[in-house]
């Protein structure tokens, strides 16, 4: 897709373009339709963002909440969307040995509950291992520095979305 296509879409076009770029939350999209035209992919990206950034608490919880575990349940069921499915399959999470898996079960599970959210990273260019580590280290993250943490990284798979939807 080309900016000049977003820019011109209807509403119902551009969210269905760019309602997963925040995983579940189309409510984004919805909310910058109105500021088009976007001159190029970095002003999307940034008035996106900044819709979550002043989104309600309970609304940025829920865009945490909305994304899957990194190689959880939803993945073993076949249930990731799309974009996330590649995203963990470019991270090699779809090829855990057994106690990299257990691994990941049982760290994801601590996070979860000493969070209330799931692990989120942006994972590509990560390894296996690199996500395993980062996971690690963040468990020891106050809730505060975590819950931000989490939003940065959402921003980060967002724009990473956008440049692979726009050819950027």
């Amino acid at each position: 897709m080309r900016m000049d296509d977003l820019n011109q879409a209807s509403a119902a076009d551009f969210v269905a373009a760019l309602g997963g770029i925040y995983e579940h939350s189309p409510w984004v999209a919805e909310a910058v339709y109105a500021q088009r035209p976007f001159a190029h992919v970095d002003a999307l990206a940034q008035v996106m963002a900044a819709v979550v950034a002043h989104a309600s608490h309970a609304a940025q919880l829920n865009l945490i909440r909305a994304h899957p575990q990194l190689a959880g349940k939803a993945a073993i069921a076949g249930e990731l969307t799309v974009a996330s499915q590649g995203e963990q399959r470019g991270a090699g999470l779809d090829r855990c040995t057994p106690e990299e898996f257990a691994e990941l079960s049982q760290l994801n599970a601590r996070y979860q509950e000493r969070f209330g959210f799931p692990f989120i990273l942006a994972v590509t260019g990560h390894t296996r291992s690199s996500v395993i580590a980062s996971l690690r280290t963040r468990l020891s993250n106050t809730p505060e520095l975590e819950y931000a943490e989490a939003l940065r990284q959402i921003d980060r798979i967002a724009r990473i979305r956008l440049d692979a939807l726009l050819g950027a």
